[in-house]
């Protein structure tokens, strides 16, 4: 029976394809539409905005297809690093799967403490006179409370999350509800002169921007490659559930979009004066419905916004504890807390690179805090795992592929244009900022970081180049020198 635990051990075999699109879906909408539906706005310069979610989705379409294959074929706990770790062993050792953690270590906490300056944004509604200061106290306290429920055990955890999630729907749907109550069809689709002016350089970096801010809205559709070990039937519950739950979460953006823009004027979202540029959602409520209800769903969004901090780093705290323990990552990280048995330096680690994270969210902009942690993630995971799909159907043709991508290679050359969009935009709109420099430079000294840790480890380029090809054959090794 698949919810029969195996006979060595470890992880069961219980998620169908319901439970694991839910749980994209519930990783993918959290409080980043709330926050992002006027930085669209401001990119494209008005409600055309609507073209972001679309091209957002699209190349997580495309860069689905990318994780859909390599999970499907390779259905273990660890998602990146394993697909990493399988396809370029044979000349890298375990370098890239290393950078691919220390990566993670960064770009993970950054997408949490977008969720924490979202958290002050909407604060602010409900306390307009909430200073600088004061807010960046609060932002500071709710991921020190995020961190001190986490330091506990799972089962009490579990509970927690179902609630937040209940919340989270609920929120999304009322803003949907009230939108659609108070709807201008006028006023959403009324665009301004020349929005669609193809040859104009201005779509074009608006059209990258609000590319940008709608991969952000969609990251989370490969949750479930990272649970490989626990879905049922991996080869054809996987591949639908990426695609099911950004179909699915596209609807409920587009919905969120066009009826925002249906009841608040586009340029209110542009005045950084107007509290539709920060809490665009309780604006929404307000002028339908009124201020008590407006208040009444701020705070169900706020709670949103603490749930997809709590559940990021719940997740991504795992990240490091399961490279450790597979002996791809710094042996620190494998240790569990003694009583509660969770990952207690991944959780610290991760919780002080989200404060920081916060804090320069909140003395730069979010629009700068999101490029950043973009510009990190597209390096090591999205293009290294694009050249992964080609590479393992040349290094290991006889793998078994249940799902193989769709019109190859198509998806994957979308997918990696698209993400060579983000990443060239991201300097052009951050001047004196610089996140590519700040990308390549962490890239560097993980590098660095894994010279050192071979070394500790004597293993390549310090010792024996390990190829082991677990899901193809048995391991094997081969000397240094190969």
């Amino acid at each position: 029976m698949s919810g029969s635990p195996p006979p060595g051990g470890g992880f069961v075999r219980r998620v169908g394809l319901f439970q694991a699109t839910a749980i994209n879906m519930s990783q993918m909408c959290g409080i980043g539409p709330f926050v992002t539906i006027p930085l669209m706005v401001a990119a494209f310069g008005g409600p055309q905005a609507v073209i972001g979610f679309v091209a957002g989705a699209l190349l997580a379409l495309a860069d689905g297809l990318v994780w859909a294959e390599l999970g499907a074929a390779m259905p273990g706990s660890g998602g990146s690093y394993v697909y990493l770790r399988q396809a370029f062993q044979y000349r890298t050792g375990r370098l890239m799967p290393f950078l691919f953690v220390w990566t993670a270590m960064l770009f993970i906490p950054l997408i949490m403490s977008t969720g924490v300056v979202g958290f002050v944004q909407y604060l602010g509604y409900l306390a307009p006179h909430l200073g600088r200061t004061a807010g960046d106290l609060v932002g500071l306290g709710v991921i020190a409370l995020v961190v001190l429920l986490l330091w506990r055990g799972i089962e009490n955890i579990a509970r927690i999350t179902a609630v937040m999630w209940a919340v989270m729907i609920t929120s999304v749907l009322l803003v949907i509800v009230a939108a659609a109550s108070d709807f201008s069809a006028h006023q959403a689709f009324t665009y301004p002169a020349h929005a669609f002016e193809l040859t104009s350089g201005h779509f074009w970096l608006g059209f990258a921007g609000g590319l940008t801010i709608g991969i952000y809205d969609y990251l989370g559709y490969n949750t479930t490659a990272y649970m490989g070990a626990e879905i049922k039937d991996p080869g054809r519950t996987l591949p639908r559930s990426i695609i099911f739950s950004i179909v699915g979460i596209m609807a409920i953006y587009l919905l969120l979009q066009i009826g925002t823009l249906g009841v608040v004027d586009w340029h209110r979202m542009t005045d950084q004066n107007d509290i539709a540029s920060t809490s665009v959602a309780s604006a929404v409520l307000e002028k339908t419905w009124g201020k008590g209800a407006a208040d009444t769903v701020t705070v169900l969004i706020l709670i949103t916004a603490f749930a997809s901090v709590f559940t990021g780093l719940l997740g991504g705290s795992r990240v490091p504890y399961d490279a450790a323990r597979d002996r791809v990552f710094f042996r620190p990280y494998a240790k569990l807390h003694p009583r509660h048995r969770f990952p207690v330096l991944g959780l610290g680690t991760m919780g002080v690179i989200t404060a920081i994270g916060f804090l320069i969210g909140r003395h730069t902009d979010l629009a700068t805090l999101i490029q950043l942690l973009t510009t990190v993630m597209v390096l090591v995971q999205a293009l290294a795992q694009i050249a992964a799909v080609t590479v393992l159907r040349r290094r290991q043709p006889g793998l078994r592929r249940p799902y193989r991508m769709w019109l190859y290679p198509v998806p994957s050359l979308l997918a990696l244009v698209g993400w060579l969009v983000i990443y060239g935009y991201a300097d052009k709109n951050s001047p004196g900022r610089h996140p590519i420099e700040w990308s390549l430079g962490w890239l560097a000294l993980g590098c660095v970081a894994f010279l050192v840790w071979a070394r500790l480890e004597k293993v390549w380029p310090f010792g024996p180049k390990e190829i082991v090809e677990e899901y193809l054959a048995a391991p094997k090794a081969e000397p240094a020198s190969a």
